[in-house]
C-alpha cells in the first residue's frame, strides 16, 4: 500500500466502522461509534472508550479530558488542530460505555465488548503501520506493552514491534483524572517526562531523517525484538 492511498482507505474503513453495531446490546441506548478524522496521520493516539461528549458529537476527546489532552499535546509541540491530523485518534472500544455503576467516571468495557471492537484496531494499525502510538491509560498501554504498574511505563519510550515494524510507543495517564493517579507528585513528574519525549518523538516523526536513525537503532537494539506484536 502507498501513502497515496491511505486517505480513501481510511474513508473507506471509517464508513464501516460508523455501521458497526456489534455490541448495541450492552451500550446505553444510541449509543455510535466515535469516527476518528485524521486521513494522512504520521502517528496513532489510543484511548479508552469516548465518554458521554463524544457520543453525541461522535468526535474524539471533545470533552473535559479532550482538553486536558490537548493541552498536553501543547507542551509537546503540537496544538489541537495540528494534532487531530497528526494522530489517528482511536480507542480500544469506539463507543460511549455508559456512566460507571458506582458513579464516578465512565463504565469500563467489558471484556466482551474489547474482543468485539479489536478488529477495527487491528485494522487501523494494518493500514497505517505507525512508527509512533501514543496510549492513554490502563486498557490502551495493556494492548501493547507486558503488564507493569503505570508508574513503571509512564516516562520512557517503549520500543516494540506492531506486525513487524518497528515502533514506538509513549504511554500516558488517561487524561480524565477519574482513577486519581495524577494526584502524586511523583506521578505527576513522570508525565512533564513523558510529554518531553513525546516532544522529541513527533519531532523524529516529522523529520525522515531524524526517524530513520530511530529505526535503524532500534533494529539494533536486542530488547526491541522481544516487542509485542498484536494479534
Amino acid at each position: 500500500m502507498t501513502a497515496r492511498l491511505l486517505p480513501q482507505l481510511l474513508d473507506e474503513h471509517r464508513a464501516a466502522l460508523a455501521e458497526c453495531r456489534r455490541c448495541v446490546a450492552e451500550l446505553p441506548p444510541g449509543a455510535l461509534p466515535v469516527i476518528p478524522e485524521a486521513r494522512r496521520p504520521r502517528a496513532m493516539l489510543i484511548g479508552q472508550a469516548p465518554g458521554p461528549t463524544e457520543a453525541t458529537t461522535r468526535r474524539p476527546f471533545q470533552g473535559r479530558a479532550g482538553r486536558t489532552l490537548f493541552r498536553w499535546l501543547a507542551a509537546a509541540g503540537l496544538d489541537e488542530p495540528a494534532a487531530r491530523q497528526f494522530f489517528y485518534i482511536a480507542a480500544i472500544t469506539r463507543c460511549y460505555p455508559g456512566p460507571h455503576p458506582g458513579g464516578r467516571g465512565d463504565r469500563v468495557p467489558t471484556p466482551g465488548e474489547r474482543a468485539r471492537c479489536a478488529p477495527w484496531l487491528d485494522a487501523e494499525l494494518a493500514l497505517i503501520r505507525p512508527r509512533l502510538i501514543v496510549t492513554l491509560g490502563r486498557l490502551a498501554v495493556d494492548r501493547f506493552l507486558p503488564p507493569a504498574p503505570l508508574a513503571g511505563l509512564v516516562g520512557t519510550v517503549h520500543p516494540i514491534s506492531v506486525l513487524g515494524r518497528p515502533t514506538r510507543v509513549v504511554p500516558l495517564p488517561h487524561p480524565s483524572g477519574a482513577s486519581g493517579w495524577l494526584n502524586a507528585p511523583a506521578h505527576r513528574a513522570l508525565l512533564d517526562q513523558a510529554l518531553a519525549a513525546l516532544a522529541d518523538e513527533v519531532r523524529a516523526v516529522a523529520d525522515p531523517r531524524l526517524g530513520r536513525r530511530r529505526i535503524l537503532a532500534q533494529r539494533q537494539d536486542p530488547a526491541s525484538r522481544n516487542g509485542v506484536t498484536p494479534s
